[in-house]
C-alpha cells in the first residue's frame, strides 16, 4: 500500500513536471519572436492593438517606419480620403470629459504605463512644460508618460471651454499632472508665448525637488524616443544643456533691435528702436524649445542678470526665438557654454527639436539639402510630417519632432505611437 502510494506521488510529480516543461517551451518558443515570460506575464496588454476599431489600422506601420512604397502609397490614399474618417478618428471632448469620471478604468483602457519601467528611469525623473490648445494633447501626454516625471499643462485661454474642461478632466486623473496656476492668452510671436512657459518653470521648480531636467513642449510634438531612451540621452549630456544657440541672422536682428506690441491679437512694431541689451549680453539665435537642467531653470527663475534680460524683451519679437539660447550662453548659468561663436549649437546639433524647414529641403542625393522633401505638408514653411517623413525620423537623434497634425495625417502620429510603445515595452526584455 505504501508503495501505491510512492508511486502516485512520483506520477503526479512527474506530470506536474511535464506540465511545467511544456509551459516553459511555450514560453521559449515565443522568446524566439522577441518576448521573454516577464512581457507575456506584465506587459503585453500594454501594447497599442488595432482593436479599438480605428479606421488607420488598414495602414501597415512596419512597412511604412521602413519606407515601404506600397505601404506608403495606402497611407497617401488614405490621408486623401481623411474627410469620410474624420468622425471616427477624432477623439471628441465629451469622450474625455466622461472617460474621467473613472480614473483607473480611463488611465486601463487607454493604457498609461503607471510604474516605472525600469530603475535608471525611476532615479532619473523628467520636468515638462506643455503649453497646449487641443485636446489632441491626451495623445501626447499618454506617449510621455511616466509615474516619476512631473507636467505643468497650460492650456491657451483662448482655446474653446469644453477643451478646457477635458483637459482638465484628464489631468486631474494624475497626481503628477497638474494645470498651471496662472494661464495666459499666448499669441503668435509675442511675449506671452514665453510667459507661459516662464509659468509652467516656477510651477515646475516650485512643486517637486527631484527632476534632473526640463523639456518643454507644444501640442504638434511628438517624441520621437521612448523615455528610457530620453533619460539616457540627458545622462550623457552631463548636466549639459542642450539646445539651438547660434550667431542671430542678419535678417532677424530687426527683431531685436526694434519695439514691438500686440494689436488685436496680432504682434506690430511700434516705430521704437530699443536700448541695448542689459549687462551688454550679446543676443544668440535659437528656438523655444529646449533641454536644460534644474540649475538653469533657478538661474531663469532667480538670476538677476536674466530677470533684466527678460523684461527687456517683453517688447520684442518672437522673443522665445532668442531668450534661451541667449540665456545658455551667460556665464555661470548651469549647464552652459562660452559665448564665443565656437561654441554655437544648430537645431541640428542639438537634441531639443526636430523642425523641418522648407528652404532646407532638398532631393535625395542633394549636396545643399540639410534633409529629404517633406512628405506630408507645409504651414508657414515648416514641415507638418506625413507618414512618408517617418522612416527618416525615427533615425534622427532628436528627442522630439514637431510639427505633426492628427486632422491633417493621423498615419504619421497612429504609426509613430506605436512603434514608441511596442519598443518601451520590449527594451524590458
Amino acid at each position: 500500500m505504501r508503495y501505491l502510494k510512492c508511486a502516485w506521488k512520483l506520477r503526479s510529480l512527474q506530470f506536474i513536471a511535464v506540465l511545467g516543461l511544456l509551459w516553459m517551451l511555450s514560453l521559449l518558443s515565443q522568446l524566439k519572436i522577441g518576448r521573454s515570460a516577464a512581457y507575456i506575464l506584465r506587459y503585453q496588454w500594454l501594447e497599442y492593438t488595432n482593436d479599438d476599431e480605428s479606421p488607420e489600422k488598414v495602414c501597415n506601420c512596419s512597412a511604412i517606419l521602413q519606407g515601404e512604397k506600397e505601404a506608403l502609397q495606402q497611407a497617401k490614399l488614405f490621408t486623401i480620403s481623411i474627410g469620410k474618417f474624420q468622425k471616427s478618428i477624432q477623439i471628441p471632448d465629451e469622450y474625455y470629459i466622461n472617460a474621467t469620471q473613472d480614473c483607473r478604468k480611463f488611465k486601463i483602457t487607454r493604457k498609461y504605463i503607471t510604474f516605472p519601467l525600469s530603475k535608471e528611469e525611476e532615479d532619473f525623473s523628467l520636468a515638462y512644460s506643455m503649453v497646449v490648445h487641443h485636446k489632441n494633447f491626451e495623445r501626447l501626454l499618454r506617449a510621455i508618460y511616466a509615474p516619476q516625471n512631473i507636467y505643468c499643462v497650460h492650456v491657451d485661454k483662448k482655446a474653446q471651454a469644453s477643451v478646457f474642461i477635458a483637459i482638465n478632466a484628464i489631468t486631474s486623473c494624475f497626481p503628477n499632472v497638474f494645470m498651471v496656476s496662472e494661464a495666459v492668452d499666448v499669441v503668435y510671436a509675442g511675449w506671452t508665448r514665453v510667459q507661459a512657459d516662464l509659468n509652467c518653470m516656477a510651477d515646475l521648480y516650485n512643486t517637486s525637488t527631484t527632476w534632473k531636467y526640463f523639456i518643454n513642449l507644444c501640442g504638434q510634438d511628438f517624441p520621437l524616443k521612448t523615455n528610457l531612451e530620453i533619460v539616457q540621452a540627458l545622462r550623457s549630456l552631463k548636466g549639459g544643456n542642450s539646445l539651438e544657440s547660434e550667431e542671430m541672422p542678419q535678417g532677424k536682428k530687426k527683431r531685436v533691435m526694434n519695439a514691438y506690441q500686440v494689436v488685436n491679437g496680432q504682434i506690430q512694431p511700434i516705430g521704437k528702436t530699443k536700448d541695448p541689451a542689459p549687462f551688454n549680453l550679446p543676443i544668440l539665435s535659437g528656438n523655444a524649445y529646449i533641454v536644460v537642467n534644474r540649475g538653469y531653470i533657478r538661474s531663469v527663475l532667480e538670476d538677476e542678470r536674466i530677470q533684466a534680460l527678460t523684461e527687456w524683451a517683453k517688447d520684442t519679437y518672437s522673443p522665445d526665438e532668442f531668450l534661451w539660447a541667449t540665456i545658455q550662453r551667460i556665464p555661470g548659468v548651469p549647464g552652459s557654454s562660452w559665448p564665443n561663436s565656437k561654441f554655437d549649437i544648430t537645431d541640428m546639433h542639438a537634441i531639443a527639436r526636430l523642425v523641418k524647414w522648407q528652404w532646407h529641403e532638398g532631393s535625395e542625393g542633394s549636396l545643399q539639402a540639410v534633409y529629404p522633401e517633406c512628405k506630408g505638408h507645409h504651414i508657414r514653411s515648416m514641415c507638418v510630417y506625413g507618414a512618408g517623413d517617418l522612416q527618416w525620423l525615427i533615425e534622427q537623434h532628436h528627442l522630439f519632432a514637431n510639427k505633426f497634425d492628427a486632422d491633417r495625417d493621423p498615419i504619421a502620429i497612429y504609426c509613430l505611437e506605436k512603434y514608441l510603445r511596442h519598443k518601451a515595452l520590449t527594451e524590458l526584455v
